[in-house]
């Protein structure tokens, strides 16, 4: 009952914003060299100051499988889509950042092709530069509150996410205040390649959320940065999902066939709102 009650909420939530088109946009990375293109996805109805969340694709990029070539607000992938309205819906700014299609990747990397990527988009001491230029970006507007933006992360993205709140390679260890205000990380690649093996602490309270039946990277290697992390005094917290797979909150037929797949969806959806509403203190409908 609990769990068809949230999947309710989340439905009406979304839909004020469905018919709203992603803008794109451009602003440099924080590597100095390369410029970026986001999608911001706008409240409805706008209102002085609002909290931003920046949002950091997985290794498939930002754009559906089926994109054929075209690569633009059109071609989103249906995950980062329904994120992006559900942040506006819930009133505030998204940024897509989309880091591979700007190097001459638009199309991602296929499934367990991690060791053969370039290292042009890796997710330690690249990737994490993109959500930086994202950040920098977004407080130079005025409709943003510069102390109250979030980052979010998928995948390969949730990797750069863990990465950008240890501060990514080239960037002194931020506050909350200088940094990012609070961070959601999905079923990222929590190995980090070994940077933070010697232990790993976020500077911003951070959530984690990974299926334990993830076929793509290991929860339990998850479970143990976390540990580290909350050692070290981080705020930090993983939740687990029993029989989720990787990608579990997409809202595709092909994830959410899978029963486990839409408890998960839900209940991580739930959390997400919550958390990013106590901590960037967003108005609820």
């Amino acid at each position: 009952m609990q769990i068809a009650k949230l999947a309710f909420m989340v439905t009406a939530v979304a839909s004020p914003a469905l018919a709203q088109e992603a803008e794109r946009v451009t602003f440099p990375s924080a590597d100095g060299q390369t410029t970026l293109a986001g999608y911001v996805f706008m409240p409805t109805t706008p209102s002085g100051r609002m909290p931003a969340v920046v949002m950091m694709h997985g290794r498939a990029g930002a754009y559906s499988s089926a994109a054929k070539g075209r690569y633009d607000a059109s071609t989103m992938s249906q995950r980062h889509r329904m994120w992006g309205t559900l942040w506006a819906a819930n009133g505030y700014v998204a940024v897509l950042v989309d880091g591979f299609g700007p190097r001459g990747y638009p199309a991602g990397f296929p499934r367990f092709s991690y060791e053969n990527r370039p290292d042009v988009v890796n997710e330690v001491t690249v990737r994490p530069l993109d959500a930086y230029g994202a950040l920098t970006w977004l407080r130079t507007r005025k409709d943003i509150a510069p102390d109250r933006i979030g980052l979010q992360g998928w995948s390969n993205g949730g990797s750069a996410t863990l990465a950008a709140m240890a501060a990514g390679e080239g960037l002194a260890p931020p506050t909350s205040l200088q940094g990012f205000s609070a961070a959601l990380v999905f079923y990222a690649g929590c190995r980090l390649r070994g940077r933070f093996d010697a232990g790993y602490r976020p500077y911003a309270p951070s959530r984690v959320f990974h299926g334990t039946a993830d076929e793509e990277v290991s929860s339990r290697r998850c479970q143990a940065l976390v540990e580290s992390g909350r050692k070290a005094g981080g705020d930090i917290e993983i939740t687990l999902y029993p029989g989720a797979t990787h990608g579990f909150d997409d809202p595709g037929p092909a994830r959410q066939n899978l029963p486990a797949n839409r408890s998960a969806k839900d209940d991580a959806t739930e959390r997400a709102l919550r958390f990013f509403a106590e901590r960037l203190a967003a108005p609820r409908p």
